[in-house]
């Protein structure tokens, strides 16, 4: 194979794709350590790639903003072309992400078999349902015929000043003590992802009984959800600070909290990335996907065997039978059991250390 110097990783998906990429680049960067390596991706998970040991520059491309259509496209290629990648790994099967690449002239361009744009590609490798999405990215190694390449989780690297925001945050909500703080994400782009608001505010009840504080994350579009959460729950110890953060900075504040509560969302890709234990809820979704949380404590919630399950590859606006019984089946007396049980195994010193 040819020299190779200045890689590309392409993905420009969700939040959640994005953090899931970041096994690949450092798997990336341990097979090529003295090659500069890239990774494109959308505006908003831009921050995510800050301060990355494995990345050099996280290439924003507003694919539905500036960068939309045939003339942005070419644009981002230009680009691109001016950079000399040698090699391109496309994690995302869109015909666009394909279409860069070829257009960006990099030579080598890796993907899988089952993207829109295989036929814009140099090599293709077998896309295995069985797979976490995690090994998935990294079996994309196999094209340039890296065939040993154990699983990592991902890792987030909030800065100094990220840090500095939380604590200002945690001061102004008069919240002095982390080791008894639990976070709860109750928003998703997919409504048939999102477990019923009256259960997180009942889950919140529960913690606020046990002792425990609760922070509600999300972004500005999680806003008025979390305050009906925050509302219902009628108690003083919840907090809505969604809208309040950058994804760096909820990140680090989702780190300092003892365990994270959310539906198959950013969110809990967030925490795996800082290795805070997850309780995710999973509805319309299922974790044979490939998207569960896969650190040391995490877990599922979910209702198995349910024929109409799933009902997508990433959920919808309405549960199309009408029922939605892979959501208001799961009690919040059962999320808050997974709750205890977490909390209990990791209980000793704190992870903050």
């Amino acid at each position: 194979m040819r020299t190779v110097r200045n890689i590309l990783v392409i993905q420009t998906a969700f939040i959640g794709d994005a953090v899931l990429t970041l096994p690949l680049l450092r798997g990336v960067k341990e097979f090529f350590p003295d090659a500069r390596v890239d990774v494109l991706v959308t505006p908003r998970a831009q921050e995510l790639f800050q301060n990355h040991p494995d990345i050099h520059d996280a290439i924003p491309f507003d694919k539905r903003g500036r960068d939309k259509g045939l003339a942005g496209l070419r644009a981002m290629a230009r680009l691109l072309r001016g950079r000399s990648y040698d090699l391109a790994f496309v994690p995302h099967r869109s015909l666009r992400s394909a279409l860069v690449a070829w257009l960006a002239r990099i030579p080598l361009r890796i993907g899988f078999h089952r993207s829109a744009g295989r036929f814009l590609l140099t090599k293709s490798v077998r896309y295995r349902n069985d797979l976490h999405e995690i090994d998935r990215n990294l079996s994309l190694l196999e094209g340039i015929g890296i065939m040993d390449h154990p699983m990592t989780l991902p890792r987030l690297y909030p800065s100094d000043d990220d840090g500095k925001a939380v604590e200002k945050l945690l001061f102004e909500l008069e919240i002095g003590n982390v080791e008894r703080l639990i976070a709860l994400a109750p928003g998703t782009v997919w409504n048939t992802k999102r477990w019923l608001k009256e259960r997180f505010a009942s889950l919140a009840v529960n913690l606020d009984d046990e002792g425990f504080e609760v922070v509600l994350v999300g972004g500005e579009e999680d806003r008025e959800l979390c305050s009906e959460v925050r509302a219902l729950s009628g108690s003083m110890k919840v907090h809505n600070t969604a809208g309040r953060l950058s994804l760096l900075q909820s990140a680090e504040l989702i780190r300092r909290c003892r365990l994270l509560v959310s539906n198959d969302s950013a969110p809990m890709h967030l925490a795996v990335g800082v290795r805070t234990p997850v309780i995710a809820v999973f509805g319309a979704t299922v974790p044979e996907f490939g998207f569960a949380p896969m650190g040391k404590f995490d877990s599922v919630v979910e209702i198995r065997n349910l024929r109409c399950r799933p009902c997508s590859s990433h959920g919808g606006d309405r549960c199309p039978i009408k029922t939605f019984e892979c959501m208001t089946r799961i009690t919040h007396e059962r999320v808050f059991h997974h709750v205890m049980d977490a909390l209990e195994r990791t209980a000793g010193p704190s992870r903050l250390n």
